[in-house]
């Protein structure tokens, strides 16, 4: 963004077009579409983690379990008397 020859930069260098692109889309294209790349991966790569840790040891405690209390099922003491 700071590359615009209006701020003193040199600009963006568009190797096709063999000039200097200065366009906003020429330099917010590339980031942007990083961006993009990284919050679709870790979508995928969350999903597919919590997928696989539901399928291998469950995502929740039995509804029996939860009912009793976490405290008194995983750790035998009860918080609030």
């Amino acid at each position: 963004m700071f590359c615009s020859p209006s701020l003193g930069g040199t600009g963006v260098y568009d190797y096709v077009a063999n000039a200097v692109a200065s366009t906003r889309w020429a330099r917010s294209s590339r980031p942007s579409s990083g961006v993009a790349v990284t919050l679709l991966w870790s979508a995928v790569v969350a999903a597919v983690s919590f997928k696989i840790v539901d399928l291998v040891i469950g995502l929740r405690v039995p509804e029996d379990q939860e009912r009793q209390g976490l405290d008194t099922v995983s750790h035998g003491e009860r918080a609030y008397n």
